[in-house]
């Protein structure tokens, strides 16, 4: 993972020269209740042009889980999405859509919408999804789709997880949710059979990697079958 810089709820893979976002749920904002102070689109956009800023990266990889509503895709989300397209556009950055399970309506967006992505050969690095089994081998696979959380003192916090070997001798990189609207899967006593996702077996040996904003510096944790004994 030395090649990996862990940035607020995503993720820039050096050697790969792409960062990656995993969740954005564009739309949900609409469909439910919940709200944020400055809209989602402008949360969305605001914190996009800051992660682009800082990394300047070739590529920018949405892992999954773009849009929130199964089946169709309203226009204000279509709109929300071209703006994030937008952002990548004016910084010089390729923008890559793949496909999440709730993402049946990604078409009608993006006409470039695949199933997974190669970022590199050395190690070879798969983004996709997480939802189901890769259809390609790998090294490392980053995905999102759990939306891991871990709550410590009383405060939940969006983590990353680290997990060696998780799926087939590959190691597994779980991203949180970008949309700060999903509350988060808390993973304090969590077992693997309590994630949705086929690509992580044991949590017990996955790490997690909380971005602390206010110092700007990610923590990386112990291993949570000891760390969970800390928390």
């Amino acid at each position: 993972m030395d090649d990996v810089e862990f940035l607020p709820r995503a993720v820039y893979l050096r050697r790969a020269d792409a960062l990656v976002l995993a969740d954005l749920h564009v739309g949900r904002g609409e469909s439910s209740s919940l709200r944020l102070p400055v809209g989602e689109r402008r949360d969305l956009v605001e914190r996009l042009d800051a992660l682009l800023a800082a990394t300047g990266p070739a590529r920018t990889v949405f892992a999954g889980d773009v849009l929130h509503r199964f089946g169709t895709a309203s226009a204000r989300s279509r709109e929300t999405v071209e703006a994030l397209r937008g952002c990548c556009d004016d910084a010089g950055s390729t923008p890559v859509f793949v496909r999440g399970n709730h993402d049946t309506a990604l078409e009608s967006v993006s006409d470039d919408v695949r199933e997974h992505y190669v970022a590199c050969d050395d190690p070879r690095t798969v983004v996709c999804h997480g939802h189901e089994e890769p259809s390609v081998d790998a090294d490392r696979y980053v995905i999102g789709h759990d939306h891991p959380a871990i709550e410590i003192e009383g405060q939940r916090r969006p983590c990353a997880l680290d997990a060696p070997d998780a799926y087939r001798g590959a190691d597994v990189l779980m991203l949180p949710a970008f949309s700060r609207l999903a509350p988060g899967v808390e993973i304090n006593a969590a077992r693997a059979a309590d994630l949705l996702s086929p690509l992580v077996d044991d949590l017990d040996s996955a790490r997690p990697v909380v971005y602390d904003e206010g110092r700007e510096v990610a923590l990386t944790f112990p291993p949570l079958e000891s760390f969970r004994r800390m928390l």
